[in-house]
């Protein structure tokens, strides 16, 4: 699965203008066209980029500030269009990482996000969710212990199915042993980020160094590796 991005805008040209470049990194895009939405649905998944029309959908600015202190989204790279009512330094404040100007010119924005890409993988393949059915053991921080079976599972995280009604809050110890010929006990601290009335999504805090390399591993046999370009020197906030 390639690059996964959310653009909140009205504007058809600019659409074009943003759709034309991602389609050449294979990259997939939803669209919202305002920004109450994009919060939603910023707040139940992970972004690996987002491009915010901040002057002409209404609330853009304030969606910045929103999805940057989501959850799933800390990290997100978060592209922001101003046209002349937000100033660069106010979308930087809010918790963009670059910042262009309408008219948007294609030119600037295909070497904007070109120094963007490389981080956005790396940020892709630590969020990719590997479908899983393991057993795992689950302890909260009152020492009662749980059941569940996990559903998928990435670097950062893992959904987790609990097989008896229980309501998951906070730090909790998570431990399953990862397939191999001679099977790895994996040991992490998670914290609980969502939960619906099936599945609960957990975010690792803490991953023993032993441990995180034998899932890293394991990971990489599921499927063929994601290919992230050499580092970029970029800053991480621009001005274009």
């Amino acid at each position: 699965m390639g690059l996964q991005c959310l653009v909140v805008t009205r504007d058809s040209n600019l659409l074009g203008h943003i759709k034309t470049i991602l389609d050449e990194h294979e990259a997939s895009l939803d669209l919202r066209q305002d920004s109450t939405s994009a919060i939603e649905l910023s707040s139940r998944r992970h972004w690996d980029g987002l491009v915010i029309d901040c002057d002409d959908v209404s609330g853009g600015g304030d969606a910045i500030s929103v999805v940057r202190n989501s959850r799933a989204n800390k990290q997100t790279l978060i592209f922001a269009v101003v046209n002349g009512f937000t100033s660069p330094e106010k979308a930087l404040d809010l918790g963009a990482n670059f910042v262009l100007s309408k008219p948007l010119q294609e030119t600037r924005w295909r070497s904007v996000l070109e120094a963007a890409i490389p981080k956005m993988l790396r940020e892709h393949r630590r969020y990719f969710r590997h479908e899983a059915d393991l057993p795992v053991s689950l302890e909260n921080h009152d020492g009662e212990t749980f059941r569940a079976r996990i559903k998928n599972i990435s670097e950062g995280g893992l959904a987790i199915k609990p097989l008896d009604p229980v309501r998951l809050e906070g730090v909790i110890n998570v431990e399953f042993r990862i397939p191999s010929i001679e099977p790895q006990l994996f040991h992490a601290k998670a914290d609980v980020v969502w939960s619906d009335a099936f599945v609960t999504g957990l975010r690792f805090l803490y991953v023993e160094k032993v441990c995180g390399s034998a899932l890293q591993e394991w990971l990489n046999s599921l499927e063929p590796q994601v290919k992230v370009p050499a580092e970029s020197h970029s800053p991480q906030k621009s001005l274009s």
